[in-house]
């Protein structure tokens, strides 16, 4: 640089320095500063506000849409999917969307309107400069998307991996006792492990690309700093600009490299949610059961008058080579016990789901008073009838709240005769508070006496139909002989259908239907079928050989 510029430099910063100050400048730059950084700090606070609201109202919706779709969703997609992955979907997925929303979009939007401002005023400056600082920043723009490229796949691994960990940890820890007894602790930790690890390098992985992003922004602010000090210098030396020029142009480049850097931090956080949306959309676009809407028909369950027909019945699950049920041709008459038997794997359970159109035949017809159920609504067909199952629930509330499920117009002297008819009430007693006792499903309430109470649910609902499937399995012989009497009360004018392993429950039916390989193979009632000397006597018989 000549010495006359150095010269002329020298001063210019001497009279910075030194020169008299417009007081009445000052104060209004001042004044007008205040107010905009109180209107920054406002505009903050309902930034944050709204983010928040908009991202937790957005995973409401979301979870909202999710406990639908479960409603809508065919049974053989629960056959095929892990518990723990579906309510790894639901809770810490749907949570990391709404956290990485909300942190990601305000930090955006605020981003992008410093970014924007800053790039106005340099070129309102100095249209060389401005072109010499977005021109290094180039760089860092191409890098970070070729980095965003790279991590994606990361990310969606991490959450897919984490549905993996979840549905292990969910699978061991509902059967712990099976796990404990087996001695399968080892094998459980090294799944555990196994996954944990697969969760590990996928975070690790994408944590590390997504990490770059940050000191790569940083090289590249400091790079604009560097190409501006050496462009400014030639542009000085010419005289197209003054030093002034050079020193707000380093302001506005860090100005400019720092919404660049929130950017780069938000794009990283968006793609954490874009991993979980993809897992969430998923799920919402799983195919669901046929729509009901067309359906018109409806059956009054204190009008029906009981008969079921089967007429053909075929049904395949997905995936097998054979049908489970092939050709079930039968009929309930009202009123009457119908007892389904056979083998493990007969078709027992499938015929009643089908019944309760938890699932779509393949062939043939289901019709209940003339009417197929093709032609009435789930919700019709399932206020028709009361399932009593092997397989006991109870939900987080009182004993009342557990046996009067779902119903209201329950009076509290029709509980405690229901409960004492099939021999839960002396349990109940024994309780705090009586039936005012919360009960969860858990181990301080043993298997049979979860099992009554699910029994006396059952019977407080009043419906035309009544299935058994296994209902006494888990509860000793003298209870069992309790509650079969309770049962053949609750049974009087109702159509019933009853899967018994133990033959001797069901010797009073007046119907037996003997299913073996899908197919009624023998029907009748108990003495006819005895008389024939068939597979149904086989069966008895074998009860009591040793």
């Amino acid at each position: 640089m000549a010495p006359d510029k150095l010269k002329d430099l020298a001063n210019e910063i001497q009279k910075g320095l030194f020169g008299k100050m417009d007081m009445e400048v000052i104060k209004n730059i001042a004044i007008t500063l205040a107010v905009m950084y109180i209107a920054s700090a406002i505009f903050t606070f309902i930034q944050s506000i709204l983010m928040t609201d908009a991202s937790n109202n957005f995973a409401r919706r979301l979870r909202k849409n999710i406990s639908l779709k479960i409603n809508k969703l065919p049974l053989r997609y629960f056959d095929k999917h892990q518990t723990g992955d579906i309510l790894s979907r639901i809770t810490n997925d749907v949570d990391t969307i709404a956290q990485s929303t909300n942190n990601a979009l305000a930090t955006l939007v605020s981003s992008v309107t410093l970014f924007l401002g800053t790039v106005f005023m340099m070129f309102k400056t100095n249209w060389i400069l401005a072109f010499t600082a977005i021109g290094a920043s180039v760089i860092g723009f191409i890098f970070m998307f070729l980095i965003l490229g790279k991590a994606q796949k990361y990310f969606s691994a991490r959450q897919k991996e984490l549905g993996n960990l979840n549905a292990h940890i969910e699978e061991v820890y509902s059967g712990l006792n099976v796990v404990k007894v087996y001695n399968g602790k080892k094998e459980a930790d090294e799944k555990f492990d196994k996954y944990n690890k697969a969760v590990y390098d996928a975070n690790r992985k994408s944590q590390f690309l997504g990490g770059l992003m940050q000191p790569i922004m940083n090289f590249i602010g400091n790079f604009g700093y560097v190409a501006v000090c050496v462009v400014g210098a030639i542009l000085t030396m010419k005289d197209i600009i003054s030093f002034g020029v050079i020193v707000a142009f380093i302001t506005y480049v860090r100005l400019f490299t720092s919404p660049l850097s929130q950017i780069a931090q938000a794009m990283n956080m968006l793609q954490s949610s874009a991993a979980a949306s993809e897992r969430v959309f998923e799920f919402l676009d799983e195919k669901e059961m046929e729509s009901q809407e067309k359906i018109t028909k409806n059956l009054d369950k204190d009008k029906v008058k009981g008969k079921i027909e089967f007429q053909n019945v075929v049904f395949q699950y997905d995936g097998n080579d054979h049908p489970t049920i092939n050709g079930f041709t039968a009929t309930a008459e009202p009123g009457q016990k119908v007892a389904i038997v056979g083998p493990t794997g007969a078709g027992k359970t499938t015929m009643v789901n089908l019944l309760m159109k938890f699932y779509d035949i393949t062939s043939g017809d289901i019709k209940i008073d003339g009417i197929s159920t093709k032609d009435l609504t789930r919700e019709n067909i399932h206020s028709l009838f009361t399932m009593v199952l092997q397989d006991t629930w109870l939900f987080d509330g009182t004993v009342r709240e557990n046996i009067i499920y779902n119903r209201e117009d329950v009076s509290n002297e029709t509980v405690q005769d229901v409960c004492k008819t099939v021999g839960i009430n002396h349990f109940i007693k024994t309780l705090p508070k009586g039936y005012d006792s919360k009960l969860s499903d858990n181990d301080s309430v043993s298997s049979g006496q979860r099992q009554l109470l699910t029994i006396a649910r059952g019977m407080i609902q009043d419906t035309p139909f009544l299935i058994l499937d296994e209902a006494t399995s888990n509860v000793d012989t003298r209870t069992e002989e309790l509650v079969q009497d309770a049962m053949d009360k609750l049974m009087v004018g109702k159509t019933s259908f009853i899967i018994a392993h133990r033959l001797s429950t069901i010797k009073n039916a007046d119907l037996i239907l003997v299913m073996n390989h899908g197919n009624i193979i023998e029907q009748g009632n108990h003495e006819e079928l005895m008389a024939q000397g068939g597979f149904y006597a086989d069966l008895y018989n074998s009860q009591f050989q040793m």
